[in-house]
């Protein structure tokens, strides 16, 4: 399970997701990428889970990036416990995504293998993706 090694602070309020992803929204690693297309958190074990469906569908062909990481802890308070008495223990830990954001990138395998691999990735998440290829320096925007 993804989490930081030492944090300065373990709780963390909530935030807001407003916006499209600034940092993280081109290709950089791989020939192939997939992109959010909506806010949302994503938590350790689903970061997990979709690097692992893709490494199972390459097989040993091809590397795969990670390209988020799951910084913000999310608390929770133990079940049957009353109100008040401060904030609850941090419970696991996520990564905050916004759209436009590019969380994993395979290379190294054909077209139709990375779309597959990154499709099955798409199925463990809780935002809509899509598949985006990597632009080529001579055509920037």
């Amino acid at each position: 399970m993804l989490m930081p090694k030492r944090v300065k602070r373990r709780r963390q309020m909530r935030g807001r997701m407003k916006g499209a992803a600034h940092k993280g929204n081109v290709v950089a690693y791989g020939e192939y990428g997939l992109m959010a297309m909506e806010p949302g958190w994503i938590t350790s074990n689903q970061i997990e889970a979709a690097r692992v469906a893709m490494t199972r569908y390459i097989k040993r062909g091809g590397q795969v990036w990670t390209d988020i990481f799951p910084h913000k802890p999310v608390t929770k308070k133990p079940a049957e416990t009353r109100m008040g008495s401060g904030k609850g223990s941090p419970e696991y830990w996520v990564a905050v995504v916004k759209p436009g954001r590019v969380m994993f990138e395979i290379g190294g395998v054909s077209e139709e293998v990375a779309r597959e691999a990154l499709r099955l990735a798409a199925n463990k998440l809780p935002v809509k993706c899509k598949f985006v290829i990597k632009e080529e320096e001579g055509e920037s925007k």
